[in-house]
């Protein structure tokens, strides 16, 4: 393992800062959201009928846009939205089990996290091929003590701790999707929320879908909109908010599900939040898709992690103003023997050697074991 470290000059945080998170009804979210819970339903399946996971990569799908028509007061889903899941899967019985297996998650993913499931009605296609059989025989080695092996050369990042606009953005979002909806019916899933800072001025614009059912007329809509902005200015202070902002006249933001996707609007794995739920252009940032991704030995999934988990160690240890993290493997190699760079950024002198002696403490074969655990038991987020 190779580990270097490097202190940054530049000041932090920068004078500009852009932050953006897309809610988990946006189209990106949601594809995300199902491949990562069928990697994580396929994982204990493999585990219940073989006691280890077997290799599998469901990080391929795609999301594609129906045609609906929402009315004030009700509307109708004229063309149902398609979901396509892809993948590599090791196959156990036949592929024809395995299809159903991933067919049943995508449904039970959806009616957890997408209140009008039901009216979207959506097309769903597996589309998955078995993988080497070799591969199996090499799982189970890694379940049996050898450490896995890096299925692919690819580098993972993190960085700590989240600054003001990052911390804001993401708790509107939750905010809006987890509290305000709750009592809102007229509000749906597919919320997001682009943060600009400019110096000392913040700008959110927050793109948020209303449910046709419970919209009366044009001008129910924008008393319904004013209550959001109320409630959002209630809660954050010092922040010019904007709702839909593409709203004119009679042309304003209705659907009959609460999600865009119903009516035109796609979405693809990997094209969204990062693995700490945010979209941040000024930071480092990988654009691996880590969701679907198998938990064992991608380190397009697992170094975005556990560099986002470390990142956060390290800040706290050390007191920093900043640490960013990247993790780079090589493929066929040992996944905890990667190269390791760090940049901090502190006012204060420390120890860079024991800075470097406490990352590499932290990088071995059982963090990942229960890096691993936590991803299968829903306890870590991808997206």
């Amino acid at each position: 393992m190779v580990v270097t470290i490097e202190r940054d000059t530049k000041k932090f945080p920068y004078d500009i800062e852009i932050v953006e998170r897309k809610g988990i009804g946006h189209p990106d979210s949601v594809i995300d959201g199902i491949c990562e819970f069928s990697s994580k339903e396929i994982s204990k399946f493999y585990l219940k009928e073989k006691g280890f996971i077997l290799h599998h990569n469901l990080d391929k799908g795609l999301i594609v846009g129906g045609v609906a028509d929402p009315v004030f007061g009700g509307g109708k889903i004229i063309q149902p939205p398609e979901i396509v899941v892809s993948g590599t899967a090791s196959i156990i019985k036949n592929i024809d089990d395995m299809r159903k297996i991933l067919h049943d998650q995508v449904i039970e993913y959806l009616d957890k996290n997408i209140r009008y499931f039901e009216k979207l009605n959506p097309e769903i296609e597996i589309k998955i091929h078995p993988g080497s059989n070799d591969l199996v025989k090499l799982y189970e080695s890694f379940s049996n003590g050898q450490t896995p092996l890096a299925n692919d050369t690819s580098f993972g990042v993190g960085f700590a701790p989240l600054t003001k606009l990052e911390k804001t953005v993401l708790e509107v979002e939750n905010t809006l999707n987890m509290k305000f909806r709750k009592k809102n019916e007229f509000v749906g899933e597919d919320i997001k929320v682009m943060g600009v800072r400019d110096g000392n001025n913040t700008d959110i614009t927050v793109a948020m879908a209303f449910v046709s059912e419970f919209i009366q007329n044009t001008n129910d809509y924008y008393e319904k909109k004013a209550k959001v902005k109320e409630f959002l200015e209630k809660n954050f202070s010092n922040v010019n908010f904007m709702i839909n902002t593409a709203d004119s006249g009679d042309n304003i933001y209705l659907t009959v599900s609460g999600v865009s996707w119903e009516n035109g609007d796609d979405g693809q794995v990997g094209r969204g939040n990062r693995c700490n739920g945010l979209i941040t252009p000024f930071r480092f940032m990988s654009l691996e898709a880590a969701s679907g991704k198998n938990p064992v030995s991608h380190v397009g999934k697992i170094y975005n992690l556990f560099a986002t988990q470390l990142s956060e160690k390290v800040q706290k240890h050390f007191d920093l103003k900043n640490v960013e993290i990247i993790m780079v493997s090589k493929i066929g190699k040992p996944i905890d023997e990667p190269f390791v760079g760090v940049k901090y950024f502190s006012d204060n002198k420390i120890s860079e050697k024991e800075l470097k002696e406490f990352v590499q403490e932290k990088i071995n074969r059982n963090s990942f074991e229960e890096l691993t655990e936590d991803i299968i038991n829903g306890k870590i987020n991808t997206f």
